[in-house]
């Protein structure tokens, strides 16, 4: 019993802790809520701009972005280890306002471009993410990640309901604004609420070369391809499905949301799990349940209860998968080089993210929506059989 409670004093998040997850997770969904207040209603109002009617052009605006970012989150997150978190992050945040302003005063696409390559210019996903290891213990550094997950998911959820509304009242250039403003709220929460970043390890510099050659880090980083390659890949076919089930696409939400929320809860029992020493049990139980989720929409279902029911179980093991791998990848990578390895680790995600959406409408259009979810779901077993070889982490790790 008391042992119990004493493992339940270290593992509980302390004031510092709770402050520097809270507005971290706070940076990452004003950042976010921009952006996927956006995608929504990207290709509809863009067609508005002279050489929007242009579906190539278009495109290359609404992936422009994830290029310039995952082109920069190495720089960035290398950067953060040599000259400060807070800096990289402030700086970043700094350049996506100037993006999103530039945006919101574009005249035609060729002005938009130049918008969404500079708001990917602000990498700073990998910044965010070593400063949040820096300021928590590894006890609690899965929960601090999980609430960073929270925020994103939430933004999503909170995205899909209201983009049409605003844009109905602001349009695209004024979502564009508004993404501006809320990235200089997230300079204010670094500046005056995150707490002081700890003094960066100046001896036993392992090198970049160190990360790179991480076996360890390495599996994490197929997996965060993998996973983010199967979820662009997916969101191809899924609307259309919800459409076929007879659920129009600006009712869609009605079935994201309550996915969304309720697994969100459900992803806390994974920290029970974590004090056990069983984070990667979850993690390889995370990547199964996926795996059940794609060969499910490979029978293309006509339920929306079926479908509603496949989204939760894979917003449950996507969420788990959002916690644990970032967390994982602070714990293996070298203190000094945590910045560095956390760019490799969302350069490979921002890669995921371009080859989803790529081969997902590649099948889609030339093999039919089957094909991805078998493609898929070969992917997601070949990150199984690679994870399964991945070191344990020990608890003080």
């Amino acid at each position: 019993m008391q042992q119990s409670t004493t493992q339940l004093v270290a593992t509980a998040m302390t004031s510092d802790e709770k402050r520097a997850g809270g507005s971290l997770a706070a940076v990452f969904a004003l950042r976010m809520l921009g952006l996927f207040l956006v995608l929504p209603v990207f290709a509809l109002e863009a067609a508005k701009y002279p050489g929007g009617d242009n579906p190539a052009v278009v495109g290359l605006a609404m992936g422009l972005y994830g290029l310039t970012q995952g082109l920069l989150q190495i720089p960035y997150g290398m950067a953060s280890d040599h000259f400060g978190r807070k800096k990289v992050i402030v700086l970043g945040l700094i350049i996506f306002a100037l993006g999103s302003f530039w945006a919101a005063g574009a005249q035609d696409m060729t002005q938009l471009l130049i918008g969404r390559a500079l708001q990917g210019a602000g990498a700073i996903s990998a910044a965010v993410t070593a400063l949040l290891a820096d300021l928590t213990r590894p006890a609690v550094r899965t929960k601090a990640m999980a609430m960073v997950g929270a925020s994103i998911g939430l933004m999503f959820a909170v995205s899909l309901v209201a983009a049409p509304a605003l844009v109905g009242m602001m349009g695209l250039s004024g979502l564009f604004a508004m993404t501006g403003v809320l990235a200089i709220g997230g300079i204010g929460l670094i500046v005056w609420v995150t707490p002081s970043a700890p003094k960066m390890e100046t001896v036993n510099r392992t090198g970049f070369a160190a990360v790179l050659r991480h076996p360890a880090l390495w599996r994490l980083n197929v997996g965060v391809f993998a996973l983010h390659a199967a979820q662009l890949a997916m969101w191809v076919a899924v609307p259309s499905l919800l459409v076929q089930a007879g659920l129009i696409k600006t009712d869609h939400w009605m079935v994201y949301l309550p996915a969304v929320t309720v697994s969100f809860v459900l992803t806390g029992g994974i920290f029970a799990l974590e004090r056990r020493g069983h984070i990667k049990k979850v993690m390889l139980t995370a990547i199964a349940l996926l795996i059940a989720v794609e060969l499910g929409f490979a029978t293309q279902p006509t339920s929306l209860w079926v479908l509603g029911g496949l989204l939760f179980v894979f917003f449950l093991g996507f969420n788990a998968l959002e916690a644990t791998q970032p967390s994982m990848v602070t714990r293996f990578a070298p203190a000094a080089q945590r910045g560095a390895a956390l760019g490799v680790y969302n350069t490979l995600q921002s890669l995921g993210f371009f080859a989803g959406g790529a081969v997902g409408g590649f099948l889609a259009k030339n093999y039919g929506f089957t094909a991805i979810f078998i493609t898929c779901t070969a992917l997601l077993c070949v990150w199984l059989a690679s994870a399964s070889s991945m070191p344990t982490l020990s608890q003080d790790q």
